[in-house]
């Protein structure tokens, strides 16, 4: 049986070891419990936590520090066992000092002390099981933070914030806006949706655009499923243009709502981080013969990889009746899907927008579009953009051009 006038001689060894302890082990406990706390899925979630020492629980102090190891709470009451078989501690001149396993009281420092470092141990040890069990999950999750993650709130410390508005699209004005061919006499298939005479509008006018988004709920189904508002609205103004007295040329006007889903997968290297269906309303708010308007449901795979990300839609049509269709034909200017890259470096963002028609022959039709955004001051960015092809806008919807404009940025995708 140990001697109780040991104690207070053992105390500074017992606070040595601890504070050794500790840094050799705090990161691994920490990276174990943050670890399990990024994980996409509840029940792999559950499942980690479970496989920590103590209750399956995250600790209730700051992760990374001592609470983060601490004993669990049933461990720290009751007094030392009368069982208690002391074991020399390998590099103690031979100190007698009680197992871990042999004590349990608040009132034994070196109790606490092992049962701290095993802790430790243990939390390394299934962070180290966790890393080999699914090696580019968990790599990935110990990267850079996530982009997607952060903005459509995908990771557990950004959850629970619902009916805050948030950037969505880029926000941006360019002051100069130019088209290589002017549509003075914007046309549709549908009946009464033709002008009988052109429009004197010039070749140069300016571009707004304003987009911002909002999460309404969040899982919806079960521990996943998040639904969406998003608004974008983009504006063509013959600023110009004084003698037809600088009006609005085209504006549209894009509702949308989306039910977006968490996932996390790997395809060649990217991690899959979202798969969304949506509602997608898109009109210019204009009286015939000018009328344009779709409903669309676009579905959307969002990847990430790096300062990479990734974003397939396709969508299709909700059909109208003939009498209230603008433009029967616009699928086949506007497309059936489009493909968007971004990369982020620094403060610098560059996007690559691809649409097609996905049909071939003479239908088939597209257009690309490409921003770039580089840092002025602060959140103010230098914006140019470059766009050829069909449907810049939906008056141009089947009017094919190319368009550049210079400006600036408050608000981009990232």
């Amino acid at each position: 049986m140990i001697c109780c006038p040991r104690w207070p001689a053992l105390l500074p060894l017992v606070l040595i070891s601890t504070v050794n302890a500790a840094a050799g082990q705090n990161s691994g406990g920490s990276e174990a419990w943050q670890t399990c706390r990024q994980m996409i899925d509840a029940a792999r979630r559950l499942a980690c936590y479970d496989s920590l020492p103590g209750t399956g629980q995250p600790p209730t102090g700051r992760i990374g520090s001592a609470a983060g190891a601490s004993a669990p709470a049933s461990a720290m009451t009751g007094p030392i066992s009368a069982s208690a078989k002391p074991a020399v501690e390998p590099g103690t001149g031979g100190v007698v000092v009680p197992t871990a396993g042999s004590v349990s009281g608040s009132s034994n420092p070196v109790a606490l002390a092992a049962t701290a470092a095993n802790s430790a141990n243990s939390a390394a040890n299934a962070a180290n099981a966790a890393n080999a069990a699914s090696p580019g999950l968990y790599a990935s999750l110990s990267a850079a933070p996530s982009l997607l993650g952060k903005a459509w709130e995908l990771d557990p410390e950004h959850r629970g914030q619902v009916l805050q508005i948030r950037q969505y699209k880029p926000v941006y004005a360019l002051p100069w806006f130019s088209a290589s061919r002017v549509n003075r006499a914007p046309a549709s298939p549908a009946p009464a949706h033709r002008l009988s005479e052109a429009l004197p509008i010039t070749a140069g006018e300016a571009k707004f655009q304003i987009s911002l988004k909002a999460k309404l709920a969040e899982d919806l189904l079960g521990s996943n499923g998040d639904l969406w508002f998003g608004y974008t609205q983009s504006s063509r103004w013959q600023v110009y243009n004084g003698g037809l007295s600088r009006p609005f040329r085209e504006t549209n006007y894009e509702p949308e709502a989306m039910l977006v889903w968490r996932t996390d997968y790997d395809l060649l290297g990217w991690r899959g981080r979202l798969f969304s269906l949506g509602l997608n309303h898109q009109s210019n708010g204009r009286a015939l013969p000018l009328s344009r308007s779709w409903n669309r449901v676009i579905a959307t795979a969002a990847l990430e990889k790096g300062d990479w990300t990734l974003a397939l839609r396709p969508w299709w049509r909700v059909r109208e009746a003939s009498s209230q269709d603008d433009n029967p034909d616009i699928a086949n200017y506007l497309g059936r899907g489009d493909l968007q890259l971004i990369r982020r470096f620094g403060g610098h963002q560059l996007s690559l927008l691809l649409r097609h028609s996905l049909r071939g022959g003479e239908q088939s039709r597209g257009a690309l579009q490409i921003d770039y955004a580089f840092p002025i001051e602060g959140s103010l960015r230098g914006h140019l953009q470059w766009f050829s092809g069909y449907g810049e806008s939906l008056i141009d919807y089947n009017h094919r051009a190319t368009y550049y404009g210079v400006g600036l940025s408050l608000l981009e995708w990232y």
